[in-house]
């Protein structure tokens, strides 16, 4: 599948999760088989062998590629800022976007030593969602315009995609959507975002919670979660993470923002995140909770908590150092190296 057609309602977007397309088994296999015969112990290198039939089997190919990566780094604003839920104003969006452009930021010096492409996508700067403790962030025009821009930011034959966020107060709206989507109250999903604490954990926790009072009868539809409790930048994260799967993209997440907006896609059909890896799991208390509900184990735990995709990022170095070895390791044959004895004496290899 080369093209998507654009979705214009959240009826195409419930149709397209529907019909999902599946890994590619055969290329799976193929990384297995070769896994089989390089000279170390089966499973010696855990994690890293499972990365390389993952990505054979989403890339649809043995063998796998990490030469043409991308990030792409969506920037939102949130109405929820205004009460108080961030320790930054809602400016320093645009500024931070600024200084992604001039290339000043901590996303800036991992993609110039991973040697990738960055692209930022400034989703309606000048017009933050509305308050959700009053009324839903987004309508659903506003929401689908969202969920396709992201979708159209993917490119078919992309070797992997990385995701990240920038968005002041999104961390809060990440929360509010979580909770939303799998239950609990604010106190049970909020963090600390851009430093708050004490005082201000429980004004995000009492923010969280009236939005979910508010929206409570809206929830079960994690489409309607996502525009009530969510934010332009979420929402094409959302739709990357879809339109990746539907053109065989393996995607790498960033943190705990990053992974909110792409379970609403988990929420909509089990298995539509298999494509997908968590790059790493942020100090936000809430990622933990995320990862254990959506099923998924981060690839690092660095304490980071900045997003920007500064975790997906590093998460594509440990990619590229198992497509190395599983590229490059010579065979028991090859090294002529023996295998181990099998009990009746014989040897495998």
């Amino acid at each position: 599948m080369t093209q998507i057609q654009p979705p214009t309602c959240f009826d195409d977007i419930r149709t397209l999760v529907k019909v999902l397309p599946a890994a590619n088994e055969s290329a799976a296999a193929a990384a297995r088989e070769r896994e089989s015969t390089l000279t170390k112990p089966a499973g010696a290198l855990g994690r890293l062998e499972e990365l390389c039939e993952w990505l054979c089997a989403w890339q649809g190919r043995h063998p796998p590629q990490a030469e043409r990566p991308l990030l792409c780094l969506f920037a939102g604003n949130h109405g929820v800022a205004e009460l108080g839920v961030s320790a930054y104003p809602a400016e320093v969006t645009v500024q931070m976007v600024r200084n992604f452009i001039n290339e000043g930021a901590a996303i800036n010096q991992l993609c110039r030593e991973a040697d990738m492409e960055m692209r930022v996508h400034e989703m309606a700067l000048e017009t933050p969602t509305r308050d959700f403790t009053r009324e839903p962030a987004l309508d659903e025009a506003q929401c689908m315009e969202a969920l396709t821009y992201g979708m159209a930011s993917v490119e078919a034959g992309m070797d992997i995609l990385c995701l990240g966020e920038m968005g002041i107060a999104n961390t809060t709206s990440a929360a509010a959507l979580c909770a939303g989507l799998f239950g609990g109250k604010g106190k049970e999903w909020v963090g600390p975002g851009t430093g708050m604490a004490d005082k201000g954990l429980r004004l995000k926790a009492r923010v969280v919670d009236a939005g979910l009072t508010l929206h409570c009868d809206h929830l079960k539809d994690p489409l309607e979660a996502l525009r009530r409790l969510g934010g332009h930048e979420l929402a094409a994260i959302t739709g990357a993470v879809l339109a990746a799967r539907l053109l065989l993209v393996p995607v790498i997440l960033d943190g705990f923002t990053c992974t909110a907006a792409a379970a609403v896609l988990h929420a909509l059909a089990k298995g539509s995140l298999d494509h997908c890896q968590v790059g790493h799991v942020s100090a936000e208390p809430g990622h933990r909770r995320l990862l254990e509900k959506t099923g998924k184990n981060a690839l690092l735990d660095l304490h980071m908590r900045l997003g920007e995709g500064t975790g997906a990022v590093l998460a594509l170095g440990l990619v590229r150092s198992a497509i190395a070895c599983h590229t490059g390791m010579a065979s028991f044959a090859e090294a002529d190296v023996s295998t181990k004895e099998r009990p009746d004496g014989k040897q495998d290899g």
